[in-house]
């Protein structure tokens, strides 16, 4: 019975994670000749927050930039 464990980062609605589960079922059905009832797939959506990358949450990499007040004023100057 194939087991699998899939992991993202953020979340995704539920139609996505119907369509991960139909199309990884698929493919074990297709490529080892799995019984599509025996094929269990799990979700896990890992908070941004609770994820990082190169030294930094995923959050933190990924939020908008605020400009700074020094860049706000150069952003304006036409040279």
């Amino acid at each position: 019975m194939p087991f699998v464990s899939i992991r993202i980062s953020g979340s995704a609605s539920k139609e996505q994670k119907a369509g991960i589960v139909a199309d990884v079922t698929s493919s074990l059905v297709t490529r080892l000749g799995k019984n599509p009832a025996a094929v269990q797939i799990v979700i896990e959506e890992v908070s941004t927050e609770n994820y990082g990358a190169g030294g930094v949450l995923i959050a933190d990499r990924d939020a908008p930039k605020v400009a700074t007040s020094e860049g706000d004023a150069h952003a304006g100057s036409s040279q």
